[in-house]
């Protein structure tokens, strides 16, 4: 399962919902798993790998 995408429904200092990713090996993270091993920051980068 990929992540779902929220748009508009969380502001900064809100906590993540719940979500898997694939890593570059293809394998699922899940942010709860991340968790269970300590503190988590999430980064985005929307232009990431794009022309321009």
């Amino acid at each position: 399962m990929l992540a779902s995408v929220f748009v508009g429904s969380l502001k900064v200092g809100d906590a993540a919902p719940e979500f898997s990713v694939l890593d570059t090996e293809n394998r699922p993270v899940v942010l709860s798993q991340l968790l269970g091993r300590g503190p988590v920051i999430l980064a985005f980068f929307p232009k990431a790998f794009t022309p321009g």
